[in-house]
């Protein structure tokens, strides 16, 4: 198993890509700790499936932009793992509008989510890596942060502020062991984007060269690979997952 004995920390886990990860590093051996902002029905499911494959589900709550929050449960959470040897930064919410009437709220909420909510969850768990001079962080971005996408500029100034954030954090850590990367999903079949019309769908799904959606097993599978030894020469990168449409 390309995980057995590590310890992971996920952020956003109960539902979608983040649970679909979470599952995804059970069944390669790892004990996974899974970040939500509420109780979720999924985590039982987890518990259930980790116990079966001889390892550990835990659920922890906060509110990822919760500074306060933040540092509290996280610190416990380090204390309690024993640290952490990967951290995947998943959680992130969505408030699309076009950039003349978006509301304040909803651009800080964005930001405040996706991105401050990696670096405050990062900030911790990295200085527990570099004192053990090993670890992988894993950050979700996406191909909207990359190319843009008009009615979210919210999300994608967050997705773009991402790779930033990794390739920068890339370069602090790698000498102590440390190694940071980052996964940009294109258009993949979750929740999020159950809701979208079925004609836009259709616009996206002529945009791809591979000419399908992806699914949340296909990021997970990289997030394994950048998570595993097979990734041990790799940091500061930016993999797409987007069956060609950011090429």
């Amino acid at each position: 198993m390309l995980l057995e004995g590590k310890t992971a920390l996920i952020t956003g886990a109960s539902r979608g890509i983040g649970r679909e990860i979470a599952r995804r590093f059970i069944e390669e051996g790892a004990e996974v700790w899974g970040l939500a902002t509420k109780p979720s029905e999924g985590a039982k499911e987890l518990a259930s499936f980790a116990e079966q494959k001889g390892t550990g589900y835990h659920e922890l709550i906060a509110d990822i932009g919760d500074a306060g929050m933040v540092q509290s449960v996280i610190s416990q959470a380090v204390k309690d793992s024993g640290g952490f040897s990967i951290l995947v930064n998943n959680a992130g919410i969505t408030r699309d509008g076009l950039s003349f009437r978006m509301k304040l709220e909803d651009w800080n909420d964005v930001l405040r989510i996706n991105l401050t909510g990696t670096f405050l969850v990062s900030q911790i768990v990295s200085a527990d890596m570099i004192r053990k001079r090993a670890g992988s962080i894993i950050n979700l971005s996406s191909i909207v942060g990359l190319h843009g996408q008009g009615g979210q500029v919210n999300y994608a100034a967050s997705k773009a502020g991402i790779i930033g954030y990794t390739k920068s954090l890339a370069k602090e850590t790698a000498g102590r062991g440390v190694r940071v990367n980052a996964i940009a999903p294109g258009f993949i079949i979750t929740e999020m984007t159950e809701v979208i019309p079925e004609e836009a769908k259709k616009v996206w799904l002529e945009s791809i060269p591979m000419k399908r959606a992806g699914t949340v097993t296909e990021v997970a599978d990289a997030a394994v690979f950048l998570a595993s030894d097979l990734s041990t020469y790799i940091t500061a990168q930016v993999i797409g997952i987007d069956g060609g449409m950011g090429a």
